[in-house]
Order: structure tokens, then C-alpha cells, then sequence
């Protein structure tokens, strides 16, 4: 677990899993990816398994970390948690066993606020009605393009408190963005070697499909070179809402 997360819309991040594999255009320049093969280079032990060459790397293969499940419980001040900055829980290596006992960490640890996103929504539709969904859960797609929306529509039936849609790196415009039964959009450029530009007009289209269905908008970051470059203004404004959403929604 790190504290004092640098990722400006958590505080925290918790990898009961580590490692993925590369499915849309968005994981091109996977930031976990190359941390991971770095940390198998410094012998971090949760990053030893490789992953597929064509789709993975060095130190990025999936791995379950059971010990993980206890640092929640370890925490006394409570917490805004990324689940899985390093992974996917809903990756298909993940069993739907270890999915639920994740899920179970969550429930039993109330006075923390998870934060859990995913690129693979048909695997998180498909078992969505066999998990129990806890309150202080959000649950969250990754769209890049167009080409991902449809995300979306898996993740409008999942019976989670909050329903975030995560549009970073944001590589093209989201015109038929749908909004409904979604509580909060983030948005942001990508960052790095070889960062592709996000364009000033796709931030602003969502915004104000944000502003015209009340969902809250947070655009994280412009991206470049390094990720705090080009800063977080929007038309001279930092836009950071969060959600507020009743449990039982």
C-alpha cells in the first residue's frame, strides 16, 4: 500500500493483485508496465512473474497477493484507496473467488472508500449479480476513444454505490457519451515518453455533457513529457468534484 498517493483523485493505493495484459489503445504506454519492470530490477518481491512478451512484460505477469488482504484492516485513519493501481481485478487470471474476498476486505473496512477501475467490463457484467457490492465501493470503466464506450453500458448495470467513468489518457473525442446512471467522469491527458496529445475541445465536450446531466467532473491532468507538465486548468479553472451519491443508489 502507498500513502500520499500521487494520483490526485485518491490518497492511497492497495495491489491485492499485480500485473495485466495490454487489451486497447489506451495501455500503449502503460505507466505500471515500465514500473513494474523496474521493481523486478530492485527485487521487489510481488514483481518477479513475468508476463506474456507480447502483451506484458518483466515483472507484470498476474499475480494474486493474498497477504495484501490483511493491510487494509492495518490503517487507522480512514482512506480514499485505489484498488489495483498495478493490475486489473477483473483481469481473467484473477479468480472470481479471490474477487469476492477482496470484496469481502472492503465490506468489513467501512470507514475506507474504495476506488476499484477496470478495462475488462464484459468479465465485470457478466459477475456483477454474484458479488456482494458494498457501500463504500466505487466501481469504475477506463474509456480512451470512442471505440471503448461501450464500457459503459457494462458498467450502468452494476449495483455499485458509484459509477466512474476514468477517460485517461484520453486519445480522441467522446461525442455519444452517455452519462446516464453514472456518478462521475475523470479526464486526462496522457504522460511520458512519448505521450500522445489530448486535445483542449474532446476535455471540454465532456465537461459539458458532465454539467448538462450533473455528474460530476474532475479533469486530472494534461499529461507531456511528465505527468504534472502542462498542469490541470481547464479554461483557467481546476475542475476537481467528486461524487456524492446516497449508498443505496
Amino acid at each position: 500500500m502507498a500513502d500520499n498517493s500521487a494520483i490526485e483523485w485518491t490518497e492511497a493505493t492497495w495491489n491485492p493483485t499485480t500485473g495485466c495484459d495490454q487489451v486497447s489503445s489506451g495501455c500503449d504506454h502503460c505507466y505500471a508496465l515500465t514500473l513494474a519492470r523496474r521493481l523486478k530490477a530492485m527485487g521487489a518481491s510481488k514483481y518477479q512473474v513475468d508476463g506474456d512478451p507480447r502483451t506484458s512484460g518483466p515483472g507484470f505477469g498476474v499475480t494474486v497477493h493474498r497477504s495484501a488482504l490483511q493491510l487494509p484492516y492495518k490503517w487507522s485513519r480512514p482512506r480514499l484507496v485505489f484498488v489495483n493501481s498495478m493490475s486489473d481485478l477483473f483481469h481473467a487470471k484473477v479468480p472470481i473467488g479471490f474477487v469476492r474476498e477482496v470484496f469481502e476486505v472492503i465490506a468489513d473496512t467501512p470507514q475506507h472508500t474504495y476506488q476499484l477501475l477496470t478495462k475488462r467490463s464484459t468479465r465485470l457484467r457478466r459477475f456483477a449479480d454474484r458479488l456482494e457490492w458494498p457501500s463504500n465501493l466505487w466501481m469504475g470503466v477506463s474509456v480512451e476513444t470512442a471505440a471503448e464506450l461501450g464500457r459503459i453500458d457494462d458498467l450502468r448495470v452494476v449495483p455499485a454505490a458509484v459509477r466512474f467513468v476514468s477517460a485517461e489518457p484520453l486519445l480522441g473525442p467522446l461525442d455519444d457519451l452517455d452519462l446516464s446512471g453514472i456518478h462521475w467522469v475523470i479526464t486526462g491527458g496522457e504522460s511520458g515518453p512519448g505521450a500522445r496529445a489530448c486535445e483542449p475541445a474532446w476535455v471540454r465536450g465532456i465537461r459539458d455533457r458532465c454539467a448538462e446531466t450533473q455528474v460530476a467532473f474532475f479533469h486530472k491532468q494534461w499529461g507531456g513529457r511528465h505527468a504534472k507538465a502542462l498542469g490541470r486548468e481547464l479554461d483557467g479553472i481546476v475542475h476537481d468534484a467528486m461524487p456524492v451519491v446516497a449508498a443505496s443508489s
